[in-house]
């Protein structure tokens, strides 16, 4: 299995992968107001700040969107992207849009997750970095990736501001 792959989906465990993706919505919006005020601030030196994990996680849900529909209309192989190709604007772009962002399509991919009838779970498709997985493993990892950044933005929200 892909390093990558194996550390996110590790953090998952056995969880309901659907209850951490509609848990963490409400876990952003308690953390939203500490972020607000360390937007600046990384969880780590070299890291990225709250403001670019906002970002990244509002891009994330839109690509998973793009890519769940992908699996169950049947493509084969799907569409990778470059997280810092496309992060290289997120310092001058809002946290407060990037969570708006991130709340609006996480609740209508879990609409539309609602609205499928099961089957979808065991269909396959190829990553073109991880190789061959099924769609429960997309949404596992997609929970997995919610679960890595919520505990780094955690680690923001509970930093002192220093002043």
């Amino acid at each position: 299995m892909n390093p990558y792959a194996h550390r996110i989906l590790s953090l998952l465990e056995d969880r309901d992968p659907l209850a951490i993706l509609s848990e963490t919505p409400q876990r952003l919006e308690t953390l939203a107001p500490a972020l607000s005020r360390r937007a600046g601030q990384s969880y780590a030196p070299g890291k990225w700040t709250a403001l670019k994990l906002m970002c990244h996680l509002a891009d994330a849900e839109t690509s998973m969107a793009f890519r769940l529909r992908q699996i169950v209309a049947g493509v084969e192989v799907i569409q990778p992207w470059d997280q810092d190709v496309w992060a290289k604007p997120y310092s001058k772009l809002s946290l407060t849009l990037a969570m708006s962002t991130f709340l609006a399509v996480r609740a209508w991919n879990l609409a539309w997750l609602e609205a499928l009838d099961g089957a979808e779970w065991q269909r396959s498709y190829t990553h073109p970095e991880r190789g061959p997985e099924t769609f429960e493993i997309a949404l596992r990892l997609l929970a997995g990736h919610d679960l890595n950044h919520l505990r780094q933005l955690e680690q923001i929200a509970a930093q002192s501001t220093g002043k």
